[in-house]
């Protein structure tokens, strides 16, 4: 999908996208610049609440990942 920048900076987010990824007017999105591509990433209103869940497992994961170092595994 293409969209146009116009004299003032501004373009428009293809509708298909808004829709797939839930934009609504508003919204922010963060534009990230690697030096090699651009991408942008929608911002949730609470993006506390949006993560809940996110790193589940992740303590007990980790903590058997340090307990199979310490055996030399």
């Amino acid at each position: 999908m293409r969209s146009t920048v116009t004299t003032r900076g501004q373009t428009v987010v293809p509708a298909k996208i808004r829709r797939d990824h839930a934009i609504k007017p508003q919204m922010r999105l963060e534009w990230i610049d690697d030096g090699a591509s651009i991408r942008v990433v929608p911002i949730p209103a609470r993006p506390v609440r949006a993560s809940k869940g996110l790193t589940r497992g992740f303590g007990d994961r980790l903590l058997r990942e340090r307990a199979r170092e310490r055996a030399g595994g």
